[in-house]
C-alpha cells in the first residue's frame, strides 16, 4: 500500500511520546486515528491528552476518536475496539505502545510494582490483541505492531533489570507468536523497537534526563512504523525490527534530522540494543 488514507489505526498510549508521534505520521495520510490511552486530564508533569493530540491529529489531515483506555481493563479494551469499529467501519491495524518502565533488579523490584508493569506490559498487549483480531481480519492489510525488543539473552540484559526485561521479551513473544497464529488470516505481527534511546518522558523521568541529548526524536519511530503499515501485510511479518535498520533497508540515508539535540555527539544506544 501508498498510503494510509482512510486506514483505521488504533494506538495504545497515543496521548504523547512514541504513540503520538505514530498518530500524527499516519495522519498526514489521511487516517483515521484511535488515540486510546489513559490520559484524558492534563497532567502536572507531562505534556499532552487524548483530546490534545485528537486536535493535532485532525489538523494534520487525519480523522479522530479520543478514547479513554486503561489495558488492564479487559471489559474498557472490548468496548474501545468496538467503538472504535463503529466510528470508523473497522480497524486496520493495531499499536501496542502502552507500556510501564522500571530498571530495577529483582531484588530491589516490589511484586506490586511487577504486577503493575506486567499487567500493562504483557497482559495489556495480549488483552488489546486478542479484542482487535476479529475486526483485523475483515480488513485487506491489517497489521499488529507491538513496541517491544529484540530477543537479546545476553547476560548482561539478564542481570540488570530481570523484571521489567521478562515483561518487555513477553510482548516480543506475543509479537512472534501472533505472527505464526494469525498467517492465514492475512495478518501481519512484527515488534518494532528503537535503536537509541528516544526523547520522551521515559527516558526524561524514568532513566536519565542528561540522556535526552543523547536521544533521537520519536519521529524515527513513527517513519518505521509507517513504513511496515504500509507493507503487505502478507510478506512482512513476524520481524523483530530496529527503527534505524528498517528505514535504511527501505532506502532512508538522512538520520540526523532525527537528534533531539541539533549538535549530537554521540547517540545513547537503547536498553537490549547491542552496539
Amino acid at each position: 500500500m501508498a498510503s494510509l488514507s482512510n486506514r483505521t489505526i488504533f494506538i495504545t498510549g497515543a496521548s504523547r511520546g512514541i504513540g503520538r508521534e505514530i498518530a500524527l505520521r499516519c495522519a498526514r495520510d489521511g487516517a483515521n486515528i484511535v488515540i486510546a490511552a489513559k490520559s484524558g486530564q492534563p497532567h502536572p508533569k507531562l505534556a499532552g491528552t487524548i483530546h490534545s493530540v485528537a486536535k493535532e491529529v485532525e489538523a494534520a489531515g487525519g480523522k479522530a476518536l479520543a478514547i479513554k483506555l486503561d489495558v488492564r481493563d479487559e471489559q474498557q479494551v472490548q468496548q474501545a475496539m468496538e467503538l472504535a469499529a463503529d466510528t470508523f467501519g473497522g480497524i486496520d491495524a493495531l499499536i501496542n505502545n502502552a507500556s510501564a518502565i522500571f530498571l530495577e533488579n529483582s531484588q530491589n523490584t516490589p511484586l506490586k510494582r511487577f504486577d503493575l508493569i506486567h499487567s500493562i506490559n504483557t497482559r495489556g498487549t495480549l488483552a488489546c490483541s486478542q479484542a482487535a483480531i476479529p475486526y483485523l481480519k475483515r480488513s485487506d492489510n491489517p497489521h499488529i505492531i507491538t513496541l517491544s525488543p529484540p530477543l537479546n539473552l545476553g547476560k548482561h540484559w539478564l542481570g540488570a533489570h530481570i523484571p521489567y526485561t521478562l515483561t518487555k521479551y513477553s510482548m516480543s513473544l506475543i509479537a512472534l507468536g501472533l505472527a505464526e497464529e494469525l498467517r492465514d488470516h492475512g495478518i501481519a505481527s512484527n515488534a518494532l523497537w528503537p535503536k537509541t534511546t528516544i526523547a520522551t518522558a521515559a527516558v526524561e523521568f524514568a532513566i536519565d534526563k542528561d540522556l535526552l541529548n543523547a536521544s533521537r526524536k520519536p519521529a524515527i519511530m513513527a517513519d518505521a512504523a509507517y513504513e511496515i503499515l504500509t507493507s503487505d501485510s502478507r510478506a512482512v511479518s513476524g520481524e523483530t525490527f530496529i527503527d534505524e535498520d528498517l528505514l535504511r533497508d527501505r532506502g532512508y540515508q538522512d538520520f540526523e534530522h532525527y537528534n533531539h539535540a541539533p549538535d549530537c555527539v554521540e547517540l545513547q544506544i537503547d536498553l537490549f540494543v547491542d552496539p
